[in-house]
């Protein structure tokens, strides 16, 4: 199979950064710089953290580098069309591959395996973070290191100190039970809404076809122990416990909605939408698969320290600790480059400690460091943090995605099987037994082509 993904939006052209991509396509051979497709940061700090990162490798290479900043919205048709055209950049970082793309083409083989850039820096890393790109090739049959990764997160959620209080209720009050906690929630909307007005709602839950919609649902599946891959890879939505399971994650999921806690444009929320929704204070609270809520805030104090808070997941509905999904930003080298020996320079430069930092600092904290070492650093350590210190305490306790068990499921994030379920669920009225049967024949059919 190629990647098989749907384009997510309308095409735009990759800008130029530090050398003009007149000076080569990065296919071809000879003297021409090493071309890099870099998403676009979530904030300036970010873009220009790589901007530097790359600017000093040239230094000190005596190489030049072709970065091109890409929006993510237009990140995986840039890669299907080059991939098409044979016109791959080297070296790629998108914010989704880790989820729709990579693990299927380390499976392809349009991965360069990079057991030699990873080998020397394995003591740095969180082994957990390693296992995250040992990816399985089926030329070879072999799992192998085929990315390196940069930067990770769990799936947060966020709320509003102040709004609370205007609800009669505060932070520490959240009860630690699953059902009481999203009761909890539910509760504080009547006595919300009179003292902020009609329009605020408690609990800003994406029902669109967004990534947010699926990496909340993911956590979700791990809270009902929804375990739809064994480790080995095998597909298990045939087994009974894991459709009851199935089943009663989605109607925990939907609910929210149907029952009038969620802002009714969340069915057609991009993948700011809850953010926005937060923000604009339409939301008491939130769930997010970064920190890019609070971190947007980082610059007033006021707002970032005292208002807005970064709360625990509560246990699961079967008293069990919660169990956190992974996401693992990575980057790597597609194996049509033919400057694959300067690609591992390069990635070998960056994923060095002092760059890694530099990197994930840039981003504001939205991602966390995957190296612990790194969390040494005072940018990490601050207790005050109440965004970082909760994000860091769920990574003691983790799991990664099911992708890094069976690249097959990268096509269930590709086409969004979830976003698309809650979405029917939301405008349609489909039904959780629906739901769960679409969703056990979508998934089935998608491992069947595969296979």
């Amino acid at each position: 199979m190629g990647l098989g993904l749907a384009s997510c939006g309308q095409q735009s052209s990759p800008e130029s950064g530090t050398q003009s991509s007149a000076e080569g396509n990065g296919n071809s051979g000879g003297d021409g710089p090493l071309k890099v497709w870099w998403q676009e940061g979530f904030y300036p700090e970010e873009s220009d953290a790589i901007r530097k990162i790359a600017a000093s490798w040239e230094k000190k290479s005596g190489k030049t580098i072709d970065l091109a900043l890409i929006a993510q919205k237009d990140m995986i048709g840039q890669i299907e069309n080059a991939l098409s055209a044979k016109t791959l950049p080297d070296v790629c970082y998108t914010g989704v591959g880790d989820l729709a793309v990579f693990p299927r083409m380390a499976w392809n083989g349009q991965l360069v395996e990079v057991s030699d850039v990873l080998k020397p820096l394995e003591k740095f890393y969180d082994p957990e973070a390693l296992r995250g790109v040992r990816y399985k090739n089926n030329v070879t049959g072999d799992r192998s290191y085929f990315a390196v990764p940069i930067m990770q997160s769990g799936i947060h959620i966020h709320c509003w100190q102040s709004l609370l209080a205007d609800s009669g209720q505060s932070a520490s009050a959240i009860p630690k039970d699953w059902t009481g906690f999203w009761k909890f929630w539910e509760n504080a909307q009547a006595p919300l809404r009179q003292a902020a007005g009609p329009d605020i709602y408690s609990i800003g839950m994406p029902m669109s076809r967004s990534l947010d919609t699926y990496n909340n649902f993911e956590q979700f599946l791990e809270a009902y122990n929804v375990e739809i891959l064994s480790e080995d890879g095998d597909l298990q939505l045939n087994q009974p416990a894991v459709r009851k399971g199935l089943g009663a994650a989605l109607q925990d999921y939907a609910r929210f909605y149907q029952g009038g806690f969620v802002p009714p444009d969340a069915v057609d929320w991009d993948n700011t939408g809850n953010n926005v929704s937060l923000l604009s204070r339409k939301s008491l609270m939130t769930v997010n698969h970064t920190l890019s809520a609070p971190g947007s805030q980082r610059q007033d104090e006021e707002v970032y320290f005292k208002q807005l808070s970064t709360v625990p997941w509560p246990n699961k509905p079967n008293g069990q600790p919660m169990r956190h999904t992974i996401e693992l930003k990575q980057v790597v080298i597609f194996s049509q480059s033919q400057k694959q020996d300067a690609a591992k320079e390069f990635l070998a430069y960056l994923a060095q400690p002092e760059n890694l930092q530099a990197y994930t600092q840039g981003a504001q904290a939205r991602y966390l460091p995957v190296m612990p070492q790194l969390l040494e650093d005072e940018f990490w350590k601050d207790q005050k943090d109440p965004h970082v210190k909760v994000a860091l305490q769920q990574l003691q306790n983790s799991r990664p995605s099911f992708q890094v068990f069976n690249p097959a499921y990268g096509e269930v994030a590709a086409q969004n099987i979830w976003g698309g379920i809650m979405r029917s669920i939301a405008t349609e009225q489909l039904s959780i037994e629906a739901a769960t049967e679409r969703a056990v024949k979508e998934i089935t059919a998608i491992f069947s082509a595969w296979e």
